[in-house]
């Protein structure tokens, strides 16, 4: 079961600010990044379902940040059937998000009071989202929708929690266009978690680009 009560999940996300995301079929290297991105001060990491047998992947990231990172939050994206889901929640994922919103999604994580972060893109999906009980929506995808939309949903819904993916680099001014609209996190990928880092097992510059990250979060927010 989940490490932490969905409330204490979005609360941690919501709080930090960022979610390091990535895939990668090998589960020592997997293990090493999310090590490197919790160094780095990352309370939660996302990762993908992208690939065969990302499930055995992510059943060892599990039983190692257990051991060596017990305050880690760990995550599941790219979810999108409620069968797959069932299988991650069996292992103990603490929050699950999807490309899309699908109901039986959000009802299959509900049961277990599993925090589930749904794709969006329209007033009417997040509307519809937050009626089924989500506290957190995706806004995807980031670059098509835009800060725009984050800020003119926002006026008249200023209840609504979202989170950003794609569409958001490291850099200072990339971030701030995005908290200074209202994002309450963002979700980043490879513009963090690069190839050449993968390739060259870099653990060190991912610890100190995942610290940047927070640090510049942190001033936008003050």
């Amino acid at each position: 079961m989940a490490s932490k009560p969905r409330y204490e999940v979005h609360r941690e996300l919501i709080q930090s600010g960022l979610v390091p995301l990535f895939y990668h079929p090998d589960p020592r290297v997997a293990c090493e990044l999310t090590a490197a991105c919790y160094r780095g001060g990352a309370r939660a990491v996302e990762f993908t379902n992208r690939g065969d047998f990302a499930h055995e992947v992510f059943a060892e990231m599990v039983k190692y940040a257990r051991r060596h990172m017990p305050d880690l939050l760990l995550g599941i994206g790219s979810l999108q059937d409620a069968g797959t889901t069932s299988l991650y929640l069996q292992m103990g994922v603490d929050f699950v998000i999807t490309p899309v919103l699908r109901d039986d999604i959000v009802q299959t994580c509900n049961r277990r009071k599993v925090a589930i972060i749904p794709g969006v893109a329209t007033p009417t999906e997040i509307g519809h989202a937050e009626e089924l009980g989500v506290e957190l929506v995706k806004i995807s995808p980031g670059e098509v929708l835009g800060p725009a939309f984050v800020k003119a949903h926002l006026r008249p819904c200023p209840w609504t929690n979202m989170l950003i993916s794609s569409g958001v680099s490291p850099e200072p001014e990339s971030l701030r266009t995005w908290f200074e609209a209202g994002a309450s996190c963002v979700g980043m990928g490879s513009k963090l978690i690069t190839s050449a880092i993968m390739q060259n097992k870099d653990y060190d510059s991912l610890e100190y680009q995942v610290q940047q990250v927070l640090g510049a979060i942190k001033a936008i927010r003050c």
